[in-house]
């Protein structure tokens, strides 16, 4: 895909939204994991940019999937979870792709909950719009921070100096935020975790996770050692507890 392409297809993407306010592909009605010691309902929206092989939720890649869920049904949810949950995720996807996440969000916040969102950093312009609305922000970090290593396992051309810039605005906001990457063997090795730790550390971040890779459904040959090796390398696990403040493993 040319780049030129591929920002025709953003700019496209953009402009689809849900008739009421957002796209979204599902809701999961509560979480205590995706938004650290709160209980969160977490909106998972339709339309990614990227093309990740180990990614989960391939089926909401598609900007213009139906809306199955909508806006409607997720505040009705929340107006009957109020004093039960702290929080909305906003999730994906790529929750950055739709241009009327601030608006949800103003929406979501008047209704007195707090808000996080996750994202992969690849619309600084987009976080910058919003990231005073927001009380956490999860960022995942795929590959060492290189265009091509980037470009390659997005399978679109992604310029690495907006995963550069999205962190910038991440740090320079005060908000409370993590970095994690999947640890993916098919694409990582031991050494590029240590490359990662280092462009991390170096730019600010304080709190950094290693997640376990579960072999998607088209992988049939990743085994369960190829995925615990980077959980299993005591020397790498030492290394990323000097490097931040907070570190740790989910497995």
């Amino acid at each position: 895909m040319t780049a030129a392409v591929f920002t025709l297809q953003q700019n496209k993407s953009a402009e689809i939204m849900a008739s009421d306010l957002i796209r979204i592909g599902d809701i999961e009605k509560f979480s205590i994991v995706d938004f650290p010691s709160k209980i969160a309902a977490v909106v998972f929206m339709q339309g990614c940019p990227w093309r990740c092989p180990f990614c989960y939720n391939a089926s909401l890649q598609n900007p213009n999937s139906k809306d199955e869920t909508g806006w409607d049904k997720l505040i009705h949810l929340l107006e009957h979870r109020k004093g039960i949950l702290d929080a909305v995720v906003f999730s994906g996807g790529e929750p950055l792709m739709q241009v009327n996440l601030p608006q949800a969000m103003d929406e979501v916040k008047a209704m007195g909950f707090e808000v996080g969102l996750h994202t992969g950093g690849y619309n600084p312009e987009a976080l910058k719009k919003l990231i005073d609305k927001v009380s956490w922000v999860g960022m995942d970090i795929k590959v060492p921070l290189e265009t091509e290593r980037y470009s390659r396992i997005t399978g679109c051309p992604t310029p690495v100096g907006n995963i550069k810039e999205s962190l910038k605005i991440l740090l320079d906001s005060g908000v409370h935020f993590e970095c994690r990457t999947t640890c993916d063997p098919r694409i990582l090795d031991i050494e590029d975790i240590y490359k990662i730790a280092e462009e991390l550390s170096a730019a600010g971040v304080k709190e950094y996770y290693l997640q376990k890779y579960r072999p998607v459904a088209e992988d049939k040959t990743t085994t369960e050692a190829d995925c615990d090796k980077f959980f299993n390398d005591t020397e790498l696990l030492t290394y990323l507890k000097s490097k931040f403040e907070i570190f740790d493993v989910r497995k």
